[in-house]
C-alpha cells in the first residue's frame, strides 16, 4: 500500500497539515493562547471528523445513481480543498487530480472501518491499515510552524493520500482506544452513503446528520399512515 500511495513521486511542499494533537487545557501551566487554539483545531475528535468529511467528499461520485453524472474533476478538487481548509489546512493546497484519485482509494479503505459491525472488527481493520500503509511514529513541528505533534506519514511533504491515510488511522485508532467502541458508522438512511463519527456516550448514533434523521422519521410516519389507511 505504501508504494502505491507514493507511486506518483510528487510531494506537496506547501502543505502544513498535522496528523494529530492531544489537547492541552487552557489553564495548563505553559499553555499559550496560540497553542491552545491550534490544539483545539487539530484534536483527536476534529481529526476524526475531518476523516469522515473527506471520505464523504471523495465518495460522493460513487454514491450517485447510475444515471447521475459524476462530478467534474475540478469540482471534486474544490470540495476536497474546502474540507481541508475547514479543518485547518493552509493555502496553497495544490491538490491535483492524481491526488484525488489516490485519496479516493484511501477513502474506500477507511469506509470499511466506519462500516465495521463492532469494536473488534473496527480494531482489526485499523490494525491492518496501520501495518500496511503507515510508517513509524515520528514527531514534527513543521520547521517551527506548529507545536510538536505526532505523525505516521513518512515526512512532512508526503503526498496527500499518504497523509490522509496516516492521520485518519491514528485519529480513529485513538477513538477506539479511548471509547472502546467503533469510531463511527454508516448513515442508516437508504438514500445517503455518508459516514459519521460517533459520540462519546449516550444512545448510539444512526444518522450522519439531523437532516437525514428527520427525513427518515417523516418517511416512517408516512409509511405507517399509509398502512393504517390500507388496513382500514
Amino acid at each position: 500500500m505504501r508504494s502505491t500511495l507514493q507511486g506518483n513521486g510528487q510531494a506537496n511542499h506547501r502543505r502544513y497539515g498535522d496528523t494529530l494533537a492531544f489537547v492541552k487545557k487552557p489553564n495548563d501551566e505553559g499553555a499559550t493562547p496560540a497553542k491552545d487554539e491550534w490544539s483545539t483545531r487539530h484534536s483527536v475528535l476534529r481529526s476524526a471528523q475531518r476523516t469522515a468529511a473527506l471520505v464523504n467528499a471523495l465518495s460522493a461520485s460513487s454514491a450517485l445513481g447510475a444515471e447521475e453524472p459524476a462530478p467534474a474533476a475540478n469540482t471534486v478538487i474544490s470540495t476536497v480543498e474546502a474540507v481541508l481548509r475547514e479543518y485547518g489546512e493552509k493555502d496553497p493546497l495544490d491538490v491535483s487530480a492524481a491526488d484525488v484519485t489516490e485519496m479516493r482509494a484511501v477513502a474506500a479503505l477507511l469506509r470499511e472501518v466506519f462500516a465495521a459491525a463492532d469494536t473488534d472488527a473496527a480494531a482489526a481493520r485499523l490494525n491492518r491499515l496501520l501495518a500496511d500503509g503507515c510508517g513509524p511514529v515520528r514527531l514534527t513541528a513543521h520547521g517551527g510552524g506548529t507545536p510538536w505533534h505526532i505523525h505516521l506519514d513518512g515526512h512532512d511533504d508526503a503526498p496527500w493520500a499518504e497523509w490522509f491515510l496516516a492521520s485518519s488511522c491514528m485519529a480513529l485508532a485513538v477513538l477506539v482506544w479511548d471509547r472502546q467502541r467503533p469510531p463511527g458508522g454508516l448513515c442508516a438512511s437508504p438514500s445517503c452513503a455518508n459516514v459519521y463519527v460517533t459520540g462519546g456516550s449516550g444512545t448510539p448514533r444512526r444518522y450522519c446528520s439531523p437532516r437525514c434523521a428527520t427525513r427518515e422519521r417523516v418517511a416512517g410516519h408516512r409509511r405507517a399512515k399509509e398502512r393504517l389507511t390500507e388496513g382500514g
